[in-house]
């Protein structure tokens, strides 16, 4: 994976340096969850390659992603942070499924979380498949895909 490395590094400065951002970025993969994470330190423009709501991160993210899919020739995940993003939104969507199974839990009753990419339902899912009183799953198509969390009792 070496090489899919090196392209990673050589796409993502060469992007930062197309959007006149001054940041290093480090590049790094994990075999055990086969995914390559490119963590972006930029100083005054985090927020820039952030964006509203994490737009232009998923931009980056869906950009590199594609890249490294032509130079390979098959999909590889790619991860991208940028300021510590991913971590305190991952800290979010966690508390938020904790008090959604707990409401879930309390009231006996489905409750269902609208407006989250995929990456934040899989984040959810993964946290609350450690809860053996819970049940998740994704239901729609698209757009109007959201997450349910059930109680098993």
């Amino acid at each position: 994976m070496k090489k899919a490395t090196e392209f990673l590094q050589k796409a993502t400065d060469e992007l930062l340096s197309l959007m006149s951002v001054k940041g290093k970025a480090e590049i790094s993969y994990d075999k055990t969850e086969d995914v390559f994470t490119v963590n972006i330190e930029a100083g005054d423009t985090t927020g820039l390659l952030i964006g509203k709501k994490g737009e232009t991160l998923s931009s980056l993210q869906t950009f590199l992603g594609i890249a490294l899919k032509q130079h390979l020739g098959e999909w590889k995940r790619v991860v991208v942070n940028v300021g510590d993003y991913r971590e305190k939104e991952e800290d979010y969507l966690k508390n938020l499924a904790d008090s959604t199974a707990t409401r879930a839990i309390e009231s006996k009753e489905p409750q269902s979380l609208y407006n989250l990419k995929a990456w934040q339902r899989r984040i959810i899912h993964m946290h609350l498949s450690e809860n053996p009183d819970i049940t998740t799953e994704s239901v729609g198509e698209g757009e109007e895909r959201y997450l349910v969390v059930k109680s098993k009792r």
